[in-house]
């Protein structure tokens, strides 16, 4: 892989990605968390456009040839090589993406899709690394510490844990296996957009299986319609129903009333959730630092920062004798 030089680590987080999507000029999506795969939680989170699957990676020969076989004639597939060790969450997206005809990508992400179809996968990768609009809204969730990777163990690298985003999509009928770190897009057979969830669950239990019990470090995230609009959308077509309901129909009229009461209280939810998303966000990329710094100073200054250092230690100490007995 090449250099990952000004590519940041970013936070495995629904917020984060739905930002992120949107900030690359996507409109009408967004990313969830998936607690569990049975039917009913996929079923309420439909449409479901891809699946993005964090895993703990493995670099070992047998595993790899357990592995189903690279398509070699998917050249409708858009797959890119990762050359960027921390890009892979936002080219697991990517890979969603520039995959699908029913997603709105923005005007930057087209250009980009088209200028690149011909292009290896290899170049694909390069070309991802070299976007500027791709690159610029990555950095744009680093974290503002300066304490980050300042002090690095050089003997440590071969014993720390490296984490994988792989994604899972429908293409022309069939289902995908995107990762970046193959030689191409991997066929898992055919499927409709009614089924191809439960074939990637079934690929995703398997990949799970082959780390055993112990291994606990999984995430799984869907890229859905947005349900913001979904559940305005919802709303709007019962307003509808509910006025062209004759007045005698009073026992439907209640039933649809209810139902549009649920749908606005879920809608009212949804809202909550992207204005904390926003905050979270926000509060991730600000450098408290110099706040921290002025704050310690002026306490230092009129001569308080002493006693509370005292007072901490102090009920510190007492907190330990007290665990003690």
């Amino acid at each position: 892989m090449a250099d990952e030089g000004n590519w940041c680590l970013i936070e495995s987080d629904p917020g984060v990605f739905t930002e992120l999507i949107s900030n690359m000029g996507c409109q009408g999506v967004q990313v969830e968390e998936i607690w569990s795969l049975d039917e009913g939680t996929m079923e309420n989170l439909k449409p479901i456009y891809g699946l993005i699957f964090l895993f703990k990676w493995q670099n070992n020969k047998a595993h790899k040839e357990e592995l189903p076989q690279i398509d070699t004639n998917a050249d409708h597939v858009f797959f890119a090589n990762q050359v960027i060790t921390n890009a892979c969450a936002t080219q697991a997206i990517l890979s969603i993406l520039l995959n699908r005809d029913d997603i709105d990508i923005g005007q930057e992400l087209r250009n980009f899709k088209e200028f690149t179809e011909d292009f290896p996968p290899d170049m694909k990768g390069l070309a991802i690394s070299n976007s500027e609009l791709i690159r610029s809204v990555h950095n744009s969730f680093a974290r503002s510490d300066p304490f980050v990777n300042e002090i690095v163990d050089p003997d440590a690298g071969k014993d720390q844990d490296v984490y994988h985003f792989i994604a899972y999509t429908p293409i022309h009928g069939a289902l995908f296996e995107l990762d970046g770190l193959s030689r191409g897009p991997v066929n898992l057979g055919s499927c409709d957009e009614n089924n191809w969830v439960i074939k990637a669950n079934e690929a995703i239990m398997e990949r799970m299986k082959q780390y055993g019990a112990s291994e606990l470090h999984f995430s799984l995230m869907a890229l859905t319609k947005d349900q913001i609009e979904l559940y305005e959308e919802q709303i709007e077509e019962l307003d509808g129903l509910i006025l062209s309901l004759s007045e005698d129909l009073v026992e439907e009229r209640n039933r649809l009333n209810h139902e549009r009461s649920m749908l606005t209280h879920k809608l009212h939810l949804e809202k909550e959730k992207r204005q904390r998303w926003h905050r979270e966000n926000t509060l991730r990329k600000h450098n408290f630092i110099p706040l921290i710094y002025n704050l310690l100073k002026h306490l230092a200054e009129k001569d308080q920062l002493q006693p509370l250092m005292a007072k901490a230690k102090s009920k510190s100490a007492t907190g330990t004798t007290s665990n003690k007995q």
